[in-house]
């Protein structure tokens, strides 16, 4: 595939993009300031920013499939839902929050008593973002929300997915690492199973 990844350079779209080249795919990068941070080996990296669709439509033109990686806090879904219309782009799959998981039917963890108060700007961004994409039905989207605690760590290949719900393990943890967060969000791309919905992933 020939993949454009909005975030490229901050540690999640970092990572997909590491597991997308090792896979043979083709992938570029998009940020709004290129020369502010690193890049991954073998990407190319274009200007780009989520809340300009014109200009963003541009860049995006010809790609397969555009992963979303940037922060809520800077971009919102109505942007780049026109940008990838404008681009003809029908594949997007979002890097979700886990404040959006539902923690009991239409409970969102965000909205939980202990929630941490830095977090919640963004988990209330991710959670209007999420809301704003189940409107659209001429895209074919994905939500991808990682587990509570989503940190550097190993690639191991094993892990649960699930739908809206948070998971936990056996002693009421939810964990993943970037690197098995990767895999799963390219095995989506490679082979779609989430298309207009939210999925998540945990140990």
């Amino acid at each position: 595939m020939k993949l454009a990844i909005i975030g490229i350079t901050g540690r999640i779209g970092s990572r997909i993009a590491i597991e997308a080249l090792n896979r043979g795919h083709s992938v570029t990068g998009l940020a709004r300031n290129p020369g502010a941070g690193t890049a991954p080996a073998g990407v190319t990296v274009l200007q780009g920013d989520a809340g300009q669709p014109e200009a963003l439509a541009t860049s995006l033109r010809g790609f397969d499939a555009v992963v979303a990686a940037g922060r809520f806090a800077s971009y919102s879904a109505g942007p780049l839902v026109q940008a990838l219309r404008l681009a003809g782009v029908k594949r997007v799959l979002v890097v979700g929050g886990a404040g959006s998981l539902e923690v009991a039917p239409g409970v969102a963890l965000v909205t939980t008593p202990g929630f941490p108060e830095a977090y919640k700007p963004e988990a209330s961004g991710g959670l209007v973002f999420l809301n704003e994409l189940r409107q659209i039905d001429d895209l074919d989207w994905s939500f991808f929300s990682p587990a509570a605690e989503i940190n550097p760590g190993v690639r191991t290949g094993n892990f649960r997915l699930g739908g809206d719900a948070l998971l936990t393990d056996a002693e009421g943890h939810s964990r993943i690492s970037m690197e098995d967060y990767a895999i799963a969000a390219v095995d989506e791309l490679e082979a779609p199973k989430n298309i207009r919905k939210r999925f998540t992933i945990a140990y």
